[in-house]
This record gives structure tokens, C-alpha cells and sequence, in this order.
């Protein structure tokens, strides 16, 4: 059984908003959307895999030592819609009572990252707003070392490429494991993706038709394995892809060939 710390696709909508006078508003109704249930349920549909799936404020609050444990507990980790500040940013340095009383460091996660993949851990990244360059480069993903592990080459600038007609894929390797079985020409319509470019290294299993834009990718990072699927795994982007009658065949292989099993 292969273990798997799933972070991100989670979030919280407030609202609505109502303006009742000029001095008054107030918001009404509090709702908490886990977008990841699809690529959890999928992975674990054959009851041969666990996925433990965390929004990005829990992984951002991780205590000191606490990401270490995770690392040294699960086979792969996933990242999806999970911007480099929360990795990059310790809730502890905010405290302002140690302040000029002790040398303020903390382990870094990128590094701690880098070093578990390197020892063997699987990682994936799955595309959105906040991932890879992102909106307005709020994902970072290129601006830090967790570039070292994508085997894609993340662009200086937003990279989000939208369309309410959706785009398709264009297989390169039919016959790699993770496409066993799998009719790729039957992809439904995927509303957006960010657009990263191939890297020495890595290798670009399918990409978007009509481009170069990697959509699929891997690489071998140490004795470890990376995976970049470049769209989203859950709705907006994904909203039809979620539906695909090859959903969870494509993520069990996705999975099983990022922890060694195919």
C-alpha cells in the first residue's frame, strides 16, 4: 500500500455579502469545499492506497519537526494549488515574543523536500491559479528551489492559459506506464492549464494539442520520482475531467508509477 500526503484544493467561501444600509454589511454563511475529494477517492478506489488530503493553511501551520515526520511516514507527496510562500513562510517567525531573545531559523521545506525525493519519495504537482508561475506569479513554484524537482521549466511570468471551449491532448508516449489502458483521445474538454516549457531531464508524455506546452511530464530526481500534470485535477479547470470515465484508472497509474509500482 502506497502512503500519500495530498496538499491543497481545499478552500473556505464567505459570504454572501449583504449591504443593508450605508453603515452595515455583514457576510452570511461560512462553507468549507475539499476540490481534492476527486483525486483522493480516485487514487484510493482499488482500496490498495491511502491518501491523506490537507488544505494549504494546515501545511502552512505544520510546527517545526512536524513536516519531517510526514516525510519519513508517507511514499509521495502531492502539491496542487499550493503557492511557494507556504513553504517559504513559518508561522512561528510572526511571534513576536522571541524576538531579539534568540536567533529566529527554522528547517527549510523546500530542502527537506528536496533531500526526501532525493532518498527515494515520489512528489507531484498538479497545475491551477497558485501553482507552478500562477496568477500574477503568485505560485513561485520557478522563483525557488522546487524547481530543481519539477521536470517541467515553469515561465518568469503568469502563466494560466484559459478557454471556455476547453483544450485537448496530444499523446507523445503512448507506451509509457502511466497511459496503460488509457484512451487519452477521449479527454474531455479542459477549461485551462499553466504553460511551462519542456526541460533537459524530464520528459513530456503528452502536451496540450496544437502546442508545445507540456501537459504530462516526468523526471528522476535522485532515487525518487517527479510527475507535473499541468491542469487541474478537481474543478474549475477540471470540471469535466473529474467526470472521465478514465479518471481513476489515470490517477492509479499516475500514483503507482510515482511510488514504484509500475
Amino acid at each position: 500500500m502506497a502512503k500519500i500526503y495530498y496538499v491543497g484544493d481545499w478552500a473556505i467561501q464567505l459570504g454572501p455579502v449583504y449591504a443593508e444600509s450605508p453603515f452595515h454589511h455583514s457576510v452570511k454563511g461560512t462553507e468549507i469545499f475539499n476540490y481534492g475529494k476527486w483525486l483522493k477517492e480516485a487514487i484510493e478506489s482499488t482500496g490498495e492506497h491511502q491518501v491523506t488530503s490537507v488544505p494549504g493553511w494546515d501545511f502552512y501551520m505544520l510546527k517545526p519537526g512536524e513536516y519531517e515526520e510526514i516525510l519519513a511516514s508517507y511514499d509521495a507527496v502531492i502539491f496542487s494549488d499550493v503557492e511557494a510562500r507556504n513553504f517559504q513562510l513559518a508561522p512561528a517567525f510572526f511571534k513576536r515574543e522571541g524576538f531579539g531573545k534568540q536567533i529566529l531559523t527554522f528547517p527549510d521545506r523546500i530542502r527537506l523536500t528536496i533531500e526526501a525525493v532525493e532518498a527515494g519519495m515520489g512528489v507531484m504537482f498538479l497545475g491551477g491559479w497558485q501553482s507552478f508561475s500562477g496568477d500574477h506569479g503568485m505560485g513561485g513554484w520557478g522563483r525557488c528551489r522546487l524547481r530543481e524537482l519539477l521536470p517541467v521549466t515553469c515561465l518568469d511570468y503568469e502563466d494560466l492559459v484559459e478557454s471556455t471551449e476547453g483544450y485537448t491532448a496530444e499523446v507523445l508516449d503512448a507506451d509509457h506506464p502511466i497511459l496503460r489502458g488509457i484512451d487519452f483521445s477521449s479527454l474531455p474538454p479542459i477549461l485551462g492549464y499553466n504553460q511551462v516549457k519542456p526541460k533537459e531531464g524530464g520528459q513530456v508524455i503528452a502536451r496540450w494539442a496544437g502546442t508545445t506546452d507540456p501537459l504530462l511530464a516526468v523526471g528522476q530526481i535522485g532515487k525518487g520520482r517527479s510527475i507535473a500534470y499541468t491542469s487541474d485535477p478537481a474543478p474549475h479547470w477540471g470540471c469535466n475531467f473529474v467526470f472521465w470515465e478514465h479518471y481513476n484508472r489515470f490517477w492509479l497509474n499516475v500514483a503507482e508509477w510515482l511510488v514504484g509500482v509500475r
